[in-house]
């Protein structure tokens, strides 16, 4: 997994791209673009908590600091960090 802890600021804005029904679960760095495979299905935003929290282990902080701003039903997602 990688460590995205640097970008654990408050008030941050995280772009993500999820690819949901992944074999692996993960979250990587391609191309300055944060990508993060669950193995949850798109339905009733499984995929997106499982993305939240992928992300927040990811960064080392606690899952409800992340807020979910843009993409509820999209692959690609705006989290915000809130919080100290």
């Amino acid at each position: 997994m990688t460590d995205l802890s640097h970008l654990a600021r408050p008030g941050a804005t995280i772009a993500i791209r999820v690819t949901p029904n992944a074999r692996r679960p993960g979250v990587d760095l391609v191309e300055d673009q944060i990508r993060v495979a669950v193995t949850e299905t798109p339905e009733a935003g499984k995929a997106t908590e499982a993305a939240r929290a992928a992300l927040a282990k990811a960064m080392g902080v606690a899952k409800t600091r992340l807020v979910l701003v843009r993409g509820a039903t999209a692959r690609d997602k705006l989290f915000r960090l809130d919080g100290p």
